[in-house]
């Protein structure tokens, strides 16, 4: 469920660009204006905003956000702004760049989004960067990673809720024993992973859990050092319990020395319109804390108010 709060009467993309342009002209910004407006606005209606100001003012209204905003709040803006799957395909071109690398960002935009959002990206890729999100990922990983990115990236799951249980009786079994013997970067355990869908993967790690006494991720726990295991732990856990993966994601990067903005930005852009709401229920299950309290003590100023808006908090 996401937490978006989009108005009731929202005005037409003509009037959200005229006043968008007013916050833009004078001595200063109004960021409250930018605010009152983007913040509650759903992806189309922010695709029509963006579409409207290049016709009216012939300026990318992204340009004029680029040269008036700064820091945190001009990154929060700027990833909300851009549609769904061209989002995601700008955070997973950052995440194969040498500086901004990431196999998590990576592995989140391919377990987390349905089977024809990730089709979307991959296009959103090809058409921005003119090249093949797949061949990128081939490209800037190696080894067990490659093995395993490769196809996350790749896959088009089924999306619907039938399940096979001989299939996934069979399939615990494949998983236990490739786990027992730390095989972790076998075959048949990256086949299962990357191409099961979800209500499958789900089926198949209760078995898992009934018959060998533990939860999957718990047997993944074997080598806390092991990067490539700690990602395989979690796609198992985005792919069946997003909210969990999630709010631990959440977690981390708020109570740790310093906040990770990055990654803070990242969740709250990408979940507001889809399933935020779950999330923050499982934070505050998690931590006995609501999550826009933890957001106010960790952030400030206008990127504070903007995330707080995202999440649908009534003073914003």
């Amino acid at each position: 469920m996401a937490t978006l709060k989009v108005p009731a009467c929202v005005p037409s993309p003509a009037e959200d660009s005229e006043q968008l342009r007013k916050a833009f002209e004078g001595w200063g910004t109004n960021e409250a204006l930018i605010i009152s407006i983007l913040a509650h606005r759903n992806a189309d209606q922010r695709r029509l905003i963006q579409q409207t100001y290049a016709e009216t003012y012939g300026e990318d209204l992204l340009k004029s956000l680029d040269k008036e905003l700064s820091s945190d709040f001009e990154r929060a803006v700027m990833l909300w702004t851009l549609h769904p799957s061209e989002r995601d395909a700008v955070l997973a071109n950052e995440a194969t760049k040498r500086f901004t690398s990431s196999n998590w960002v990576l592995m989140e935009i391919a377990c987390s989004r349905s089977s024809y959002e990730l089709l979307q990206v991959k296009q959103a890729y090809h058409a921005k960067f003119k090249k093949s999100l797949e061949e990128d990922v081939a490209f800037h990983t190696s080894g067990d990673f490659r093995k395993l990115l490769v196809p996350l990236v790749s896959a088009f799951r089924y999306e619907g809720d039938e399940v096979n249980v001989t299939v996934a009786k069979r399939e615990a079994k494949i998983l236990h024993e490739k786990i027992k013997e730390k095989h972790y970067n076998d075959e048949e355990l990256i086949r299962i992973f990357t191409t099961r869908s979800k209500a499958q993967l789900n089926a198949t790690f209760n078995q898992y859990n009934n018959e060998f006494g533990n939860a999957i991720t718990k047997d993944l726990k074997a080598d806390q050092d092991d990067e490539f295991l700690k990602l395989l732990r979690a796609t198992a856990k985005l792919l069946t319990f997003p909210e969990k993966y999630f709010e631990k994601l959440l977690r981390l990067c708020i109570n740790k020395l310093g906040t990770d903005e990055g990654a803070l930005t990242r969740v709250i852009t990408t979940r507001a319109e889809v399933d935020l709401h779950r999330i923050k229920e499982e934070y505050q299950r998690r931590n006995s804390v609501p999550l826009d309290r933890a957001i106010e003590k960790d952030t400030s100023g206008d990127y504070e108010k903007f995330l707080l808006a995202l999440l649908g908090h009534g003073d914003c």
